[in-house]
């Protein structure tokens, strides 16, 4: 098989919770310990850090790793979802997977693959773990596909637990109290390994520090503890939490006896794209008009980026923006600017949510706007009916996000 041959098999044939919803979703982790027992445990044969989190586990772990690699160390990263290639997922030191390695994972082990009915997530995970085991990466980032407790990626145990923070999303899978999300993603919490969470909630905290009690290990409050605040290039407001739970991070893993100065530190908050790759973070994509895209989709994610444009000069707004079909619209719906054009439209997979459907949805709470058949029509629409001082964003759903970039 080709690569595309090799990844339209693995989308199309294989579960997959970000295009297809809870179908996909599985409630234990013995597909990942089976596939796991299969390839020889590679989990075991290098180092980790684990995030975890409602909002910015993806940024986090990115700030994480950019550092560590300007500290020296030979960094594996592995995030979800991608926005334009499956090989965003697995990186070393920045560089994605080669073509040939995800060929060959798929060619080696294709028939266990079918035969097991592993998920596309369970694959994936354990595609980035033979990869770094085999590359002999130093330490690897890991972040967590959705909750912790019955994740993939749970088999692990890390130098460092990592939860960035707690809020209501997929509450159909994980609960629908932050109690009860928080309960799960402190599921990666391992015995004996520190954890680090970046954000202190009245709700959460006596869930994290029982959990950790349990596992005779100890929890710090990243912004308890950290009050210097580093540039970055990354430059969303909603960053400057992800800053001091990455900083805190890098505190434990010096603890532990690895050598990070202060200027990897520095250099590698200020090169975190560059370093890894990120794309979608308040990414700027043009000037004149001004153009920037954000993966956040939840009530949290969005407010911040949100506030973010509140605080942008322009004369006019112009929001394209599709969600999936799932989305808990009245959870989001008062962040949403009233002064603003819409341009409704469907993110490209079986998830999204009808164009025409969103736009009567919202049209009651004053988000007005026209519907169009791609999310690139949208987009370019936008773009010739924009002056030079307005402001464009494009949004909800990191589909959409995936398709302008």
């Amino acid at each position: 098989m080709t690569y595309q041959d090799t990844l339209d098999w693995m989308f199309a044939q294989l579960p997959m919770y970000q295009r297809q919803g809870k179908t996909a979703f599985k409630k234990d982790l013995s597909n990942t310990l089976k596939l796991a027992e299969y390839l020889h445990h590679p989990e075991k044969t290098f180092k980790s850090v684990h995030v975890a989190g409602t909002n910015g586990k993806g940024s986090t772990s990115h700030m994480i790793a950019s550092i560590l690699q300007e500290a020296g160390y030979k960094v594996g990263l592995y995030t979800s979802p991608h926005l334009k290639d499956f090989r965003e997922r697995i990186r070393i030191n920045g560089k994605p997977v080669s073509k040939q390695f995800v060929m060959g994972f798929i060619k080696k082990h294709k028939a266990f693959l079918e035969a097991s009915q592993v998920s596309f997530f369970e694959m994936t995970v354990s595609m980035a773990f033979e990869y770094f085991s085999k590359q002999a990466v130093d330490i690897a980032v890991v972040e967590v596909g959705m909750g912790g407790r019955l994740d993939s990626t749970n088999i692990i145990t890390p130098e460092v637990s990592v939860i960035t923070n707690i809020g209501l999303d997929h509450v159909q899978f994980l609960g629908n109290t932050l109690e009860l999300i928080a309960a799960e993603k402190a599921g990666i919490i391992k015995p004996n390994v520190p954890v680090v969470v970046g954000e202190t909630q009245p709700e959460t905290q006596p869930v994290f520090n029982a959990i950790a009690k349990a596992n005779t290990t100890k929890v710090v409050y990243a912004d308890q503890l950290v009050n210097k605040t580093y540039a970055s290039d990354m430059v969303g407001y909603y960053q400057k939490k992800n800053i001091k739970t990455a900083f805190q991070t890098i505190e434990v893993l010096k603890q532990k006896g690895y050598k990070i100065s202060k200027k990897a530190i520095d250099v590698g908050f200020l090169n975190v794209v560059k370093n890894t790759g990120l794309l979608g973070r308040w990414q700027v994509i043009s000037e004149a008009p001004k153009v920037v895209c954000d993966t956040g989709h939840n009530r949290e994610g969005l407010s911040f980026v949100m506030h973010q444009i509140s605080n942008q000069a322009y004369h006019n707004l112009h929001i394209v923006f599709g969600v999936v079909n799932d989305k808990d619209l009245s959870a989001i719906v008062a962040l949403l600017p009233k002064d603003a054009t819409y341009y409704f439209c469907k993110p490209d997979i079986p998830r999204g949510k009808n164009a025409k459907q969103l736009q009567e949805e919202l049209k009651p709470f004053g988000c007005i706007g026209a519907t169009y058949s791609s999310v690139n029509k949208a987009y370019k629409t936008a773009l010739k009916r924009a002056l030079k001082d307005d402001f464009i964003f494009v949004g909800g759903s990191t589909f959409v996000v995936a398709e302008i970039i």
